[in-house]
């Protein structure tokens, strides 16, 4: 992802768990768009049975608003991705200041790594890309042929379109919706056979 210079500084905000409160820096880009916090709070309410020891992968980190929630809130592992190497540096940096060994941060392009990594299952996948690329159906595809998925996985999508008219491989079902503004996001699971 090519992320372009804009002149005012961002912060994001952890809603909850161990590291609620507090404030992490993200880098002035234009296509960089973190995840509301009333929506986090949407989404970590309806994960919030399943958070605790959860292995995560945030497959466009972007701000890392996901991934350091789902840190601060007791996941076990989270592996956050992103293109750019200005991201990377400040996602590492927040990493540092939270102290959270259990993220890991990687540059990559998610779909090169799917496909290149030696695949694991995870119980939350978190797939916010940018809204004008058909990334979620591409990350679907590559994360069911990869084998990165169970019959328990969980997906997280954000997206400018409607969910009932985004395009999904048809073993994936929307368990939970919502729309703020003109975003929509929801969870979903895949029929392993």
């Amino acid at each position: 992802m090519n992320y372009l210079s804009k002149p005012q500084s961002n912060s994001i905000r952890i809603i909850g768990g161990i590291h609620r409160g507090r404030k992490l820096s993200f880098p002035n880009a234009t296509d960089l768009r973190p995840t509301g916090d009333r929506m986090r709070e949407t989404l970590f309410n309806w994960l919030q049975p399943k958070i605790y020891n959860a292995k995560c992968l945030d497959l466009f980190a972007g701000s890392g608003a996901l991934g350091f929630e789902a840190a601060s809130r007791g996941a076990k592992q989270v592996i956050m991705l992103d293109t750019s190497l200005q991201v990377i540096t400040q996602l590492q940096h927040n990493v540092s200041i939270l102290r959270l060994a259990q993220v890991k941060v990687y540059q990559a392009d998610a779909l090169k790594w799917l496909q290149n990594t030696p695949s694991q299952t995870f119980d939350i996948i978190f797939l916010d890309p940018p809204f004008a690329t058909n990334f979620i159906l591409q990350s679907c595809n590559s994360l069911l042929q990869y084998k990165w998925l169970d019959s328990r996985s969980l997906l997280y999508l954000e997206t400018n379109i409607t969910l009932d008219h985004l395009p999904l491989p048809s073993s994936f079902s929307i368990i939970k919706k919502t729309r703020m503004g003109q975003v929509w996001c929801g969870l979903a699971q895949c029929a392993i056979v």
